[in-house]
């Protein structure tokens, strides 16, 4: 996500009989732990003390929810691939001067982006003349504040400060600020649910530039990246109730991956990458069934990994980090994993947003800003040439379509092919700089932003 967020990494390493101990201790009865409450943080495995008292404000605003269909509920979209399967007939082309701005506001600096859902879009914010968190509930129609919640946390600039994108469902949202607080709250009345504070309950550490990893919610659970006393946790989106836990024996920590769920063998799983390399983890219990150090990020590990045909997953990355493919097997109830190959930077990575899987290819841009359409081999069918490169810009696919914005806030319309590179429309839209928020499609209404505005654009054809 979100998303320029760095952390570094630490090797990894731990004696043999000192994992299989937490392992043991990890995978024995689960610990029962009371519902979160506002104001109230219960401990959590692995010592710790207990958050203070955390006092947060709901503030309405004068904002309307929109009749409008469409919703782009979280990160990458309702199917978390990026992919817009809205019916609203999209435009293939644009007038001279862009797509229409329906609606342009301030937000705090940084690249949080929006979800959408009923109407409204959510945007994680930060204020900084009260110096607080401020989840903000915004009408689609016309942008307009319907509520605000925000707590205290008092965050330097550091190239912005929130990051991530809120999940939305029919009883809660879920957001995480940049001091890797949680909150869920009502998705109607802003009403706080629970809250969890990651660095005071589990040891998190806060990566430097933030945190950036979007939440994921799945059955009604939260399935988080956490760092410290946990590696991967499932919480229960109702109570604020730990499900199941992972062990953490590497003491790996948080990065600005998010998630990535796939299903292997009938089973439910999620591959995380943390600071010191990947681990896949089993749903209802939290057990690790394969981890590797062969893909570490020196610098930045912010694209998640991309599951592919239910037993493979894609990395890629920036900082010369490039690319890899790996298959699994199972053996003996472990997975084991095959690198069957890696690419070069210079042929492909991702810097900023995790790649896209779309008609049995990999679409993505590199870090030399050029968009990248790969076949499963790992082989480049083409490139957009370096008259059409995006930066660290975001990106979706929509109806055959391709939408990128890059840095600078120009926006561009390509199409989504396995053939090559085709030029539909382009415009400027924002004026920059650091447009890398990732862009949210519903209805027809395209929401983007750059450092301090946010913008929502017509992009429905015309009847």
């Amino acid at each position: 996500m979100t998303e320029n967020g760095m952390a570094k990494f630490l090797p990894a390493g731990v004696a043999l009989a000192g994992a299989v101990a937490l392992l043991i201790w990890a995978f024995g009865p689960s610990v029962s732990v009371t519902a979160r409450l506002p104001g109230q943080d219960g401990g959590a495995q692995g010592g710790g003390t207990a958050a203070a008292k955390w006092e947060g404000k709901l503030v309405k605003g004068e904002g309307k929810p929109a009749d409008l269909p469409g919703e782009w509920p979280r990160f990458r979209g309702p199917n978390w691939d990026n992919i817009c399967m809205d019916p609203t007939p999209l435009a293939r082309s644009w007038p001279e001067g862009g797509p229409q701005v329906l609606w342009k506001i301030d937000v705090g600096e940084g690249f949080a982006a929006a979800a959408i859902w009923k109407g409204r879009v959510y945007i994680m914010d930060y204020d900084r003349a009260t110096e607080s968190d401020a989840l903000r509930c915004l009408s689609l129609a016309d942008g307009k504040e319907i509520w605000r919640y925000t707590y205290p946390s008092k965050t330097k600039r550091d190239h912005g400060m929130s990051r991530t994108i809120p999940a939305v469902t029919e009883k809660y949202v879920v957001a995480i600020g940049p001091k890797c607080q949680v909150i869920c709250v009502d998705p109607v009345s802003g009403e706080l649910k629970w809250q969890m504070n990651l660095p005071r309950e589990f040891g998190t550490e806060v990566p430097p530039w933030y945190a950036g990893q979007c939440p994921y919610v799945e059955n009604d659970r939260l399935i988080l990246g956490v760092g410290g006393s946990t590696l991967v946790m499932a919480v229960d989106c109702n109570t604020g109730q730990i499900v199941w836990r992972s062990p953490n024996p590497q003491r790996w920590k948080m990065t600005h991956s998010s998630i990535a769920p796939f299903n292997f063998n009938g089973r439910r799983l999620f591959a995380y990458c943390a600071s010191g390399g990947v681990a896949v983890v089993a749903d209802g219990t939290g057990e690790i069934l394969w981890e590797t150090n062969s893909w570490k990020i020196t610098i930045a590990n912010i694209a998640m990994p991309l599951a592919i045909g239910g037993d493979r997953l894609f990395f890629s990355g920036g900082y010369n980090a490039g690319a890899m493919m790996v298959r699994l097997r199972e053996e003996q109830g472990r997975l084991v994993g095959q690198t069957l190959f890696r690419l070069e930077a210079k042929t492909f990575g991702a810097e900023q947003h995790t790649p896209i899987l779309y008609q049995d290819h990999i679409f993505g841009v590199r870090p030399d800003g050029q968009l990248v359409c790969l076949d499963l081999e790992g082989n480049v069918v083409w490139q957009s040439g370096a008259a059409n490169r995006f930066g660290k810009g975001p990106y979706l696919i929509a109806q055959g379509m391709i939408f990128l914005l890059d840095d600078n806030g120009t926006l561009t319309l390509a199409e989504a092919n396995t053939t090559a590179f085709k030029l539909l429309a382009r415009a400027k839209v924002l004026d920059g700089p650091d447009a890398w928020g990732p862009i949210a499609l519903a209805g027809g209404r395209l929401i983007i932003r750059d450092l301090w505005k946010m913008a929502c654009l017509d992009v429905r054809a015309k009847q």
